[in-house]
């Protein structure tokens, strides 16, 4: 005969997010919110907020010159993403993206970026993405060349 014992629930600890401040992040870029971005419940929907955070990064890229969308030899995949919401965005509202780095290595890089209304002290939201950088045309990931590592390194 089997005898069943209850498991016992062991306490864990888990951070609760918490929102940052400016001085946290590197470069900012202002993205104009859009009608469409509004949801039914009034304020921005989750998933533009991933597209912001391609906006910022990406568009830091190409300025610096070490992106080319369209004949670059190398193109980042994402692999991971995740994002954290303190508090709503709606349109009409100018969003700040700022954009930092948090880990850099031979062919992938953390992004971290964070959200805030127009003019405010702390993010709206924050999350961050993974990219691998990998050949346009074999896929395989590819190390970055060295001005990309320039760029990137001003922001970690």
């Amino acid at each position: 005969m089997c005898s069943s014992t209850p498991l016992k629930t062991l306490p864990v600890a888990i951070d609760k997010p918490q929102p940052e401040s400016r001085s946290a992040y590197r470069v900012f870029r202002a993205i104009s919110t859009r009608w469409m971005d509004n949801d039914v419940y009034g304020h921005v929907n989750n998933v533009i907020y991933y597209s912001w955070f391609d906006t910022a990064v990406n568009a830091h890229l190409i300025e610096q010159g070490v992106l080319d969308t369209e004949h670059g030899s190398h193109i980042g995949l994402v692999i991971e993403t995740q994002c954290n919401y303190f508090a709503p965005l709606a349109f009409p509202q100018t969003i700040e993206a700022g954009v930092r780095v948090a880990r850099l290595g031979n062919s992938s890089v953390r992004y971290e970026v964070g959200l805030f209304a127009q003019g405010q002290v702390l993010t709206a939201a924050k999350g961050h993405f993974v990219h691998v950088y990998v050949d346009r045309q074999t896929r395989r990931p590819t190390p970055l060349p060295d001005a990309f590592k320039r760029v990137l390194e001003k922001l970690l």
